[in-house]
């Protein structure tokens, strides 16, 4: 079966959100590609964008978190877009809890984590990178 992994836009900060999403996941980067890593006479790469990531991936369970800045030619990230979340499912309340105070410290809590109408134990926030993320754990998912 396919799988997904998210992947997201930064405007410069991508090592240290991805520094902040090691601290509260573990784990090791798979791969760091900077700009320039790529330089090349076809593809110049100003200075001051040679640091910023390019590529980078946080092994998460079977998928990955990926990312990268955008360089300034691209214009910038709407850090305020709304359109798409990360959703987490845990294997149970004290990771869902862990993950979702983790990850919330700085950020704006959308729903406060907590037992849920639907009968999950959810909550949401969005990540003081701008990044919305949702964490969800189901007692009546054993598989």
């Amino acid at each position: 079966m396919a799988t997904i992994n998210p992947h997201v836009n930064f405007n410069g900060n991508a090592q240290e959100a991805f520094n902040f999403y090691q601290s509260v996941f573990g784990g090791a980067f798979t791969k760091v590609m900077r700009f320039k890593d790529m330089a090349s006479a076809e593809f110049p790469i100003p200075e001051h964008e040679a640091n910023k990531i390019m590529h980078i991936a946080l092994p998460i369970g079977k998928c990955s978190l990926m990312g990268n800045d955008v360089p300034e030619f691209m214009g910038r990230t709407n850090e305020n877009e709304n359109r798409s979340k990360i959703f987490i499912n845990t294997e149970s309340k004290e990771e869902a809890n862990k993950l979702f105070h983790g990850l919330s410290a700085g950020g704006q809590i959308e729903f406060e984590i907590g037992d849920s109408p639907w009968g999950t134990y959810f909550g949401s926030f969005r990540d003081k990178y701008g990044i919305e993320w949702m964490v969800d754990f189901d007692p009546n998912n054993k598989g």
